[in-house]
């Protein structure tokens, strides 16, 4: 299992900025407490890559720093060389990740789940959408067949079910706040709203309901898990009540039941916007823990790209 790492290149953000940067060095530490020989620097997504989800001009604009104001306070981020770069490295993470995942089982990405991008903007702190591009990019490469994305962040993964709207061969699921952000809210494949203060109880219980049927009736040959720490009772910007114990056995379930599929998996950590910033780390901690568990022992797969399955037309 491999993991990979955005840490090293620095996202300047002006002081009292309530995007918290800094998890993502605190989280990279801690998981090199028992996994240092996994985590591999990110490599960044080239232009062409990060064409393969986005509108040409959008790129360029933001690359360049040309996009108009307006469109970087939707993204909620001041445009830097350095934010750039970072970005980059954030898509190039997840393709990453989803590479060695197909010859692994699993792979990390220590940042990403960036689903408020939408194909020609950004938002809500996402400047490029990820899982988006990892994922069209392995069905262009024919490196999957079918593919599923899993996102249960707290917010409602708009811009993945924007890109996708169309593309039979991805399935998005997302179990969010009903009354959270987005407040103009997209159709995913299959979208379950959750009122306020939904608990670990109810929150398990569906998703028990709906993983097991998703992963038998779609039978994806990798699954983009997108592991968000902000359902927990005390994130900022959350409305939900998951303890961290009911997110550990969330990431657990999702873990065991992909491996069980056969399914190859992609985690990518999402949105924690904890007011103690070490809450959302040990979430975060524990997501990543709980696979190095499942799949780091693991022996290699053979050095191919293999279709997990055969799919009927």
């Amino acid at each position: 299992m491999r993991i990979y790492r955005t840490d090293q290149f620095p996202l300047p953000l002006p002081d009292g900025h309530r995007f918290p940067a800094e998890k993502y060095r605190l989280l990279a530490d801690a998981v090199a407490a028992f996994a240092p020989h996994a985590m591999e620097e990110a490599p960044a997504a080239s232009p062409w890559e990060l064409q393969q989800a986005h509108a040409a001009d959008y790129v360029a604009q933001v690359l360049d720093g040309s996009l108009p104001a307006g469109a970087w306070r939707e993204i909620g981020l001041p445009w830097s060389p350095q934010l750039v770069e970072r970005s980059r490295r954030s898509v190039g993470a997840t393709i990453a990740a989803a590479r060695s995942a197909l010859l692994d089982g699993c792979g990390v990405n220590l940042a990403g789940g960036t689903h408020h991008a939408y194909r020609d903007k950004g938002s809500g702190f996402c400047v490029f959408n990820d899982v988006a591009v990892a994922a069209r990019l392995l069905l262009q490469e024919a490196l999957a067949r079918r593919i599923l994305v899993l996102d249960l962040d707290v917010h409602q993964g708009n811009g993945t079910a924007a890109i996708f709207r169309d593309e039979p061969r991805v399935f998005t699921f997302s179990m969010h706040g009903a009354k959270n952000f987005p407040f103009r809210k997209e159709s995913s494949s299959l979208d379950i709203d959750l009122p306020d203060h939904t608990g670990d109880e109810t929150y398990l219980a569906l998703l028990q309901q709906h993983l097991p049927a998703l992963l038998t009736q779609q039978q994806p040959d990798i699954v983009f898990y997108l592991a968000g720490a902000d359902p927990w009772q005390g994130d900022r910007l959350g409305k939900l009540a998951l303890s961290k114990p009911g997110l550990l056995q969330r990431d657990q379930l999702v873990m065991q039941q992909v491996r069980d599929s056969g399914a190859a998996l992609v985690i990518t950590m999402a949105g924690g916007y904890a007011s103690n910033i070490i809450d959302t780390v040990n979430i975060q901690t524990n997501t990543v823990h709980a696979a190095w568990q499942l799949y780091g022992m693991m022996p290699a797969m053979p050095d191919t790209y293999p279709i997990r399955r055969e799919h009927n037309a």
